[in-house]
């Protein structure tokens, strides 16, 4: 059994919220590659997948107006029906909230469009709720580069806690020599992790493993 530091993401304590990753809301962000931001998505929900921890998927006005989740999240998480809200803040949407709430966990990861609504109304208000709350910065976009930047600024003076869908990836993993999860987070390095996925490649290829 792995024994985490309270200063360091436990996946048994880990829920994943992804938000409004749907077409309408992609043709309005512009804060990074629409590519990247969708990538990085799918590289948290992948690694949620692997470490079995609990991933929520959530629409705005899905037959209306943004259309479906983007299909590169729900087929890595086939087994998640997204939760359809009208809700700016998912987190006061109650089918959403008890989503959350039923599966028990306290650390609660949250990745979406737009960064500086769908995402900071949610982290915002379920940090007063009492809860722990962290958001993969690389996983969200925003309508611009500097609204992006500053709703992670507003999130963090909060106290919500910012950080990559890797850096979550590998404080879940830890140590190397946890070897259950291992072969998973390296199929998902070498599929969503870039130049170190390459790395990673490369040192299959023409280094001798053990």
């Amino acid at each position: 059994m792995r024994n985490y530091p309270e200063t360091l993401l436990d996946p048994s304590k880990s829920v994943v919220v992804i938000i409004d990753h749907q077409p309408q809301m992609y043709f309005g962000a512009e804060s990074a590659s629409r590519a990247a931001i969708l990538n990085s998505a799918a590289g948290l929900a992948a690694a949620a997948k692997a470490f079995n921890v609990p991933c929520i998927l959530t629409t705005i006005e899905a037959e209306t107006f943004s259309g479906n989740m983007a299909s590169k999240l729900t087929d890595i998480q086939v087994q998640t029906i997204p939760i359809d809200r009208t809700n700016i803040n998912a987190w006061e949407d109650q089918t959403l909230k008890k989503a959350v709430t039923d599966t028990g966990r306290t650390h609660i990861i949250l990745a979406g469009l737009w960064t500086e609504a769908c995402v900071t109304f949610p982290a915002l208000t379920m940090s007063e709720d009492g809860l722990t709350v962290y958001v993969a910065a690389d996983a969200c976009g925003g309508a611009s580069e500097t609204a992006h930047d500053m709703a992670i600024l507003r999130m963090t003076q909060a106290g919500v806690i910012p950080m990559t869908w890797q850096q979550i990836m590998l404080e879940w993993q830890r140590d190397w020599n946890n070897k259950e999860t291992y072969n998973r987070v390296m199929s998902i390095v070498k599929q969503y992790g870039g130049a170190y996925g390459l790395g990673v490649e490369y040192s299959e290829q023409f280094i001798p493993q053990n």
